[in-house]
């Protein structure tokens, strides 16, 4: 059986070893170490970068991904952690989000997997990681399971933890006519008193993307709240409608 973070039998890696092996080979092979120090710039990351761009990182992960199939729930989640948790470099946590949204492991996407975005998320702290994580695992997981997840979001939409509490507000953005909107705005309204930037502007991209949706809609709940909406929020709700 493969430990936590996956090594089976002694002097030999398990099938999770060599998954992560492979990947961290990949992407070190695909690094262009000129394109590096521009990419930590942007992202002011404390983690360095190997400098492997999204398409190219998507073309090094996916024959990896390919011939290395993980068998259990428990093998997918030790190797997305092992990626993870001792990461050398930010494309590895890339690699780490890409493996949990591998569809062969649809099976997996179930809410036993929220302990797991939830550590990526507030260990990785950082609008890169979790606008991915919210948006295209959080939110579709709430759209096939709202029951487990919904009280979850609304849990987390009080935490102390800001991309927790973002998280909770962003992860309906693909959901159009489908947005719980008692949800949306009870995420909202926990953080509408809050100055913290990415809150701030998190508020303004849910309404936003609901607006392409019902227009009326998010007019009337801005100008429903607008002694409370930051003008940030404001504005980014109502950029494509108008007021």
């Amino acid at each position: 059986m493969d430990s936590p973070l996956g090594s089976s039998v002694v002097g030999q890696p398990s099938v999770v070893g060599q998954l992560v092996d492979a990947v961290r080979a990949a992407l070190a092979a695909a690094a262009d170490p000129a394109k590096a120090p521009g990419m930590r710039a942007y992202m002011k990351s404390e983690m360095p970068f190997l400098g492997v761009q999204k398409g190219p990182r998507e073309r090094a992960l996916r024959p990896v991904f390919a011939e290395h199939p993980l068998a259990t729930a428990g093998q997918w989640e030790a190797a997305a952690l092992r990626l993870w948790r001792q990461a050398g470099f930010r494309e590895e946590r890339y690699g780490a989000i890409a493996l949990t949204g591998h569809r062969p492991y649809r099976a997996f996407w179930t809410p036993d997997a929220l302990p797991l975005y939830q550590e990526m998320i507030s260990t990785g702290a950082w609008w890169d990681y979790v606008d991915e994580l919210a948006s295209r695992r959080i939110g579709p997981l709430l759209a096939t399971s709202p029951a487990a997840v919904r009280p979850v979001m609304l849990r987390w939409s009080r935490n102390q933890d800001r991309w927790l509490r973002r998280t909770s507000i962003i992860c309906q953005l693909g959901a159009k006519q489908d947005t719980d909107l008692d949800l949306l705005y009870a995420c909202i309204e926990a953080n509408l008193d809050d100055r913290d930037f990415f809150l701030r502007k998190a508020i303004g991209w849910a309404l936003r993307a609901y607006a392409w949706t019902d227009p009326d809609e998010v007019r009337r709940y801005v100008a429903a709240h607008a002694d409370r909406l930051s003008p940030l929020s404001r504005r980014e709700a109502l950029r494509n409608v108008g007021p």
